[in-house]
């Protein structure tokens, strides 16, 4: 982190956590309210299509950057870096914090200027706060449904990570973790 900060002097940086979530028509059962003594009933549904979210938040300012794309592969995550580094502050230098998928640590990956990629040590998603995102969201917006068309997978994913985006505070809250600004 001090390299990071001593090639950008006078920046604000800023710490940015990214990660891609499937969401789509194979659901997941979750809990859910009912009387006591009642078995609630839940929609399933077996179908395979599916998008995804590319999401990044710094929870620090409570903003985020997203995009709902078909595939997760190197050019969604080339799409998501121009629109996370777009969201940077104008005056801030990212470090944008990521898990070692390859599309996250490729040679072919064009970083904006104002954005250095930190990976994060291998098979810890423990440390990255967005997989709560996700959970949060699968929770609240994306469970217990039935998608009929991919347009409406698109629809709702987008839909819950506005929902989201609206709700600065959720982000802070959710993703904040203070042993990153301690670096």
């Amino acid at each position: 982190m001090a390299a990071i900060m001593s090639r950008h002097p006078g920046k604000d940086i800023e710490i940015w956590w990214a990660d891609e979530a499937r969401i789509g028509q194979k659901t997941k059962l979750t809990r859910r309210w009912a009387r006591r003594g009642t078995r609630p009933r839940a929609v399933a549904d077996l179908r395979t299509r599916s998008a995804w979210i590319f999401g990044a938040i710094c929870p620090e300012k409570g903003t985020a950057a997203g995009l709902v794309l078909p595939v997760c592969n190197l050019h969604g995550m080339q799409l998501h870096l121009a629109e996370i580094s777009r969201t940077v502050a104008r005056d801030a230098h990212a470090v944008l914090v990521v898990d070692q998928a390859a599309w996250h640590t490729s040679q072919k990956l064009e970083v904006p200027g104002n954005i250095t990629i930190l990976p994060l040590p291998p098979r810890a998603p423990e440390l990255n706060p967005v997989e709560n995102l996700w959970q949060f969201m699968r929770n609240t917006w994306l469970s217990n449904r039935i998608f009929r068309t991919y347009d409406d997978i698109v629809d709702i994913a987008c839909h819950a990570w506005n929902q989201l985006v609206d709700q600065p505070w959720r982000i802070m809250s959710i993703g904040l973790r203070d042993w990153a600004h301690r670096l």
